[in-house]
């Protein structure tokens, strides 16, 4: 089976503080990349509660009991791990409603996430937002991720295009999010990896900059994890990027 390494790198580009958070364990095999939103530190707070409380679940899942208390119903229709990262999410929704209901400062915070969960060559992959997956397979890159967003819809309709989409002034309108309220709309699905995969997890700071085609040149070009990530981070910023970027690589061992 492949295993599977990571590794991350964040930096705040022209905000005063940063609103990404990521989460990179590999014991857990689960990664996780989240962008807030809200005034304040509202952004930086639901991002951080994101990822810590699907990270919360998933550790306290490693073994799955019968009696084994969920946030969500289980769905037997879905694998063990589509289960826990759904429960996941739901936690961290929770938890961000009981955070936004005791402080008046943190009303209104929310945040986009992309998590993945890995068991050997099989891959689980949650998203609410924009925040997205790309996979690298033999040269090729693929979006994983379909962004729950304004300018989204409009492209799946025929009304924008991508070009058009990139330089919209909505570009940045999220049509899902973890915001503490209880219509929370998860979406999830399973995948196979083969050997040689990169998959990348980014926030819109990247994307927003960097086309498609050169983050596949950036994952493509043959260097290691961290210089990778490195050059993703560094090339949004010459890109003039005006928002947090982060960026979370793993690779599928081809040996």
């Amino acid at each position: 089976m492949p295993v599977f390494s990571g590794s991350a790198t964040d930096k705040g580009l022209r905000r005063s503080t940063n609103e990404d958070n990521l989460l990179v364990r590999g014991d857990l095999g689960l990664f996780v990349v989240a962008d807030g939103m809200g005034g304040h530190a509202g952004g930086e707070v639901a991002s951080q509660v994101a990822v810590e409380g699907i990270a919360a679940f998933v550790e306290a899942t490693v073994t799955v009991s019968p009696d084994q208390t969920w946030p969500v119903p289980f769905d037997a229709r879905e694998s063990v791990n589509a289960n826990r990262l759904r429960a996941g999410f739901s936690m961290a929704n929770g938890r961000l409603a009981a955070r936004i209901a005791s402080s008046r400062e943190l009303r209104g915070m929310a945040t986009t996430a992309v998590a993945m969960l890995v068991d050997g060559a099989a891959v689980t992959l949650a998203h609410v937002g924009d925040s997205r997956a790309y996979r690298l397979r033999q040269g090729a890159i693929s979006r994983l991720t379909r962004d729950h967003s304004w300018v989204e819809e409009q492209i799946q309709a025929g009304t924008l295009t991508e070009a058009a989409a990139r330089r919209h002034p909505w570009r940045n309108v999220v049509t899902r999010a973890l915001a503490g309220s209880p219509d929370l709309d998860v979406e999830i699905q399973e995948l196979g990896m083969e050997p040689g995969d990169r998959i990348l997890l980014c926030t819109d700071g990247v994307f927003s900059v960097l086309s498609d085609e050169r983050i596949g040149g950036i994952l493509g070009d043959g260097a290691g994890l961290d210089e990778v990530c490195n050059a993703l981070i560094e090339k949004t910023n010459e890109g003039g990027g005006p928002d947090n970027a982060t960026a979370v690589v793993i690779e599928f061992d081809a040996g």
